[in-house]
């Protein structure tokens, strides 16, 4: 058994808190710490508040041999860090004079001089050591309080991250000592989560390392392992192991051994093989060939798309048969194996690939509700189809469409 050095992470700004934000540092810290052997158990996002940044930061250094702040270094009233740390660690808040001028000497090297408030900026923690920034005008700090290293760093990453590589990776990789923790992503496709863990729970509970944590996103589940080893070989060996026997048991549905997404596994296969593909769409608007062509190189394989979205266009630009619209309806097996083999004769591909279905959230009946689609492909070998129905809402459904396209031909390539 090893003991994992741990750590937690505070992002702070109540800009983190809004919607539409990202707190993009903490996942580029985890990966940098997984690196060095020191496991995050814990992320906080705080805003800017005396009290309860207080109390994180209290909570923090009594649990945690590692605690890193992100942001909250500015010269403005928001920017609380400083002054808050201080008083949760019971340290005073000095000014350095030396620092001072050099923020002050920045300013003039630009041609202005230095607004007044930016003097908070030199305020620095008692006896903590003082992290120089090229990037920006706030230094960070490394303070050693009771046998936890505590990290103040500026929110930018392009001051963040120079901060940590140049000044803080080697401090902590020695208090971590040799050992190392390496991560590693599977991903399973047509499964459910209860599924999976019934499969795979007699094997991965036999292991305290590495451990195992099932995941569900929008249209995959995700393996997530975790091993602990005195060097990375070492762990990635325990990892070998433990993914080998979950492979065997989940067969080919594991399509992702390094957390690889479905279009760039479809699109190694097709490039390696050296097969072509076309794409007809309906429902999906795009959505499939989109995914396609995000995988840098799928020019080699990825010859055309079409959406089709009236029963014209499919008619027009497939040569679907008026009959099928009239006898099975535009959304049925019939439709979409008649758009797969009219998008390949069309491009002339090794591999056409269809969909058609109802996304909604309006158009579907008792008979064919939405979430209703049905997927379709076309090679030399035949053509053959798929009925889903799918849950969710219109993004979803639209999404999860066009995961289980992919993996009909994935399934066609194996």
């Amino acid at each position: 058994m090893f003991e994992t050095l741990t750590a937690e992470i505070i992002a702070i700004g109540s800009e983190l808190l809004a919607p539409d934000r990202t707190d993009t540092n903490s996942l580029w810290l985890t990966e940098q710490l997984n690196r060095l052997g020191i496991e995050v158990k814990l992320k906080t996002v705080v805003g800017d508040d005396d009290a309860r940044l207080e109390e994180t930061i209290k909570d923090a250094t009594r649990r945690s041999k590692v605690v890193i702040t992100t942001g909250g270094l500015g010269p403005t009233e928001d920017d609380i860090t400083r002054k808050v740390t201080a008083r949760a660690l019971g340290r005073r808040l000095l000014l350095n004079e030396d620092l001072l001028a050099e923020i002050r000497q920045r300013f003039q090297n630009f041609g202005v001089a230095m607004p007044e408030r930016n003097s908070r900026q030199a305020m620095v923690i008692e006896d903590a050591e003082v992290l120089p920034n090229p990037n920006g005008t706030a230094p960070g700090m490394f303070i050693d309080h009771k046998g936890t290293a505590i990290v103040l760093f500026p929110g930018p990453p392009r001051e963040m991250k120079p901060m940590f590589e140049n000044h803080v990776a080697s401090r902590l990789a020695s208090r971590a000592g040799s050992q190392k923790v390496v991560r590693r992503m599977l991903r399973v496709a047509g499964m459910g989560e209860s599924a999976v863990d019934e499969k795979i729970a007699p094997i991965y509970s036999q292991y305290e390392n590495p451990q195992t944590t099932i995941l569900f996103n929008q249209s995959e589940i995700e393996i997530h392992l975790t091993a602990r080893g005195r060097t990375e070989a070492d762990a990635e060996a325990l990892l070998d192991r433990l993914s080998e026997q979950i492979e065997e048991r989940l067969g080919i549905s594991v399509f992702a051994f390094a957390g690889e997404t479905m279009e760039q596994v479809v699109g190694l296969k097709l490039s390696v093989g050296g097969y072509t593909l076309a794409v007809a769409e309906s429902c999906t608007g795009g959505l499939l060939a989109q995914r396609l062509t995000d995988v840098p190189g799928s020019s080699k394989y990825f010859i055309e798309g079409v959406v089709t979205y009236s029963n014209d266009a499919k008619m027009r630009a497939l040569g679907v048969e008026p009959i099928l619209f009239l006898e099975h309806g535009a959304v049925s097996a019939a439709v979409a194996e008649a758009m797969a083999e009219g998008i390949r004769n069309r491009a002339e591909t090794d591999f056409g690939l269809a969909i058609t279905g109802i996304a909604g959230p309006g158009g579907g009946t008792e008979e064919k509700p939405v979430g209703l689609v049905y997927i379709a492909i076309a090679s030399e070998s035949g053509t053959e189809h798929r009925k889903l129905n799918l849950p969710g809402d219109r993004h979803l459904v639209r999404w999860r469409a066009s995961q289980a396209a992919l993996d009909l031909l994935r399934r066609r390539l194996i």
